[in-house]
């Protein structure tokens, strides 16, 4: 099968020219339909992502980079998701110059000779994931353009991709249970920085990029390792326990999804117990962290129980949305608007990564 990465990229090849020369808007369907299903996107969806790249679009300074609590790479790297997870095309499309302010700035925030992208494998991770989402997407060709400073840095997204799995490949193999920390070097793992590598490395494969199975095989018995038959997923050996935490439980199951692992028993566990909890959970401490895996995992693996769950989330989120666009949350606005759009963005379904 064809995938819509490799569909866009063609299109991408034949319509540019004609796009830029014409300035046509194609891509701007004031319906919004998901056409990959044939069904209108909700009207609230719609508006409430709208309100909500607006603001993130107007809280992006001219490097790229957004401000206001948590900052850095991976939340740069969130956001830049968000805004190509509405289906805009990000070459000529209404949101363009942000996605390509946010590549790019998180391409400069790497360091050239080891790969390293931020402060910790957090930002690593979710930094090296809107990097495998832009592969194929942006036209290369124009990303560096009217851009003269750190001419040293202006690596390609394919080459920035390359070198962030080749760090995360790395630091795995420096750790003693086959997961991540916050340090590249750290020898012990949690199940939550795991996760963000672990997804963003999967996606980095998804787009062409080699990720040798060993490196995913060994992740996996990681994640497996912390996960109980109850569907419980401990955060850190003895650390966390196997305690109620639907976010670290929506991250082992999208970990599973992805990687093509539902014959595991522990995918049953975590998929199951997913399910059985009743509310949304948007409001706890790590509520848009919550609601942005828990939306991915149960559209990864119950459609019937995502659909259900995901009317919940937009009667909730519309609530919770400030009135010029933006959420608040723990760790700032960027990071919990970016969020919380991405766990609306399973409307749209127009990242890679979002496919089934």
């Amino acid at each position: 099968m064809i995938s819509k990465r490799l569909c866009f990229a063609f299109l991408l090849a034949v319509l540019a020219p004609s796009i830029a020369s014409n300035q046509i808007a194609w891509a701007q369907n004031p319906l919004r339909e998901n056409m990959f299903q044939g069904q209108a996107v909700p009207r609230d969806v719609r508006e409430m992502y709208e309100r909500g790249l607006t603001w993130l679009e107007n809280n992006q300074n001219a490097t790229g980079r957004f401000k206001g609590g948590e900052s850095g790479p991976g939340v740069t790297g969130l956001a830049t998701m968000a805004f190509l997870a509405y289906g805009e095309d990000p070459n000529f499309g209404a949101y363009s110059d942000a996605i390509k302010k946010g590549v790019r700035s998180i391409i400069e925030d790497q360091n050239p000779t080891t790969g390293y992208i931020g402060s910790s494998m957090y930002h690593h991770g979710f930094a090296m994931l809107a990097l495998a989402e832009a592969y194929g997407a942006l036209d290369e060709r124009r990303l560096w353009d009217g851009v003269s400073k750190n001419q040293s840095k202006h690596r390609s997204i394919g080459k920035a991709l390359e070198l962030a799995v080749r760090t995360a490949i790395t630091s795995q193999s420096k750790n003693n249970v086959g997961g991540w920390r916050y340090s590249p070097d750290s020898t012990d793992a949690d199940t939550s920085v795991s996760g963000s590598v672990m997804v963003g490395l999967l996606a980095a494969r998804n787009a062409g990029v080699e990720v040798p199975d060993k490196s995913i095989d060994r992740a996996i018995e990681y994640f497996t390792s912390m996960t109980s038959s109850s569907g419980q997923v401990a955060y850190a050996g003895g650390l966390g326990g196997f305690d109620n935490s639907p976010a670290r439980v929506s991250i082992a199951t999208l970990v599973y999804s992805v990687s093509g692992r539902k014959d595991l028993k522990e995918f049953k566990a975590t998929s199951t117990f997913l399910k059985s909890t009743d509310s949304n959970e948007t409001s706890d401490h790590y509520g848009e962290y919550t609601a942005y895996y828990k939306a991915q995992a149960l559209f990864q693996s119950d459609s019937a129980a995502w659909e259900k769950w995901n009317k919940n989330l937009i009667r909730e989120l519309k609530e919770k949305q400030r009135a010029d666009g933006h959420f608040d949350g723990n760790y700032g606005a960027p990071v919990a608007t970016s969020m919380s759009l991405l766990a609306l963005a399973l409307n749209f379904r127009f990242l890679p990564i979002y496919e089934r």
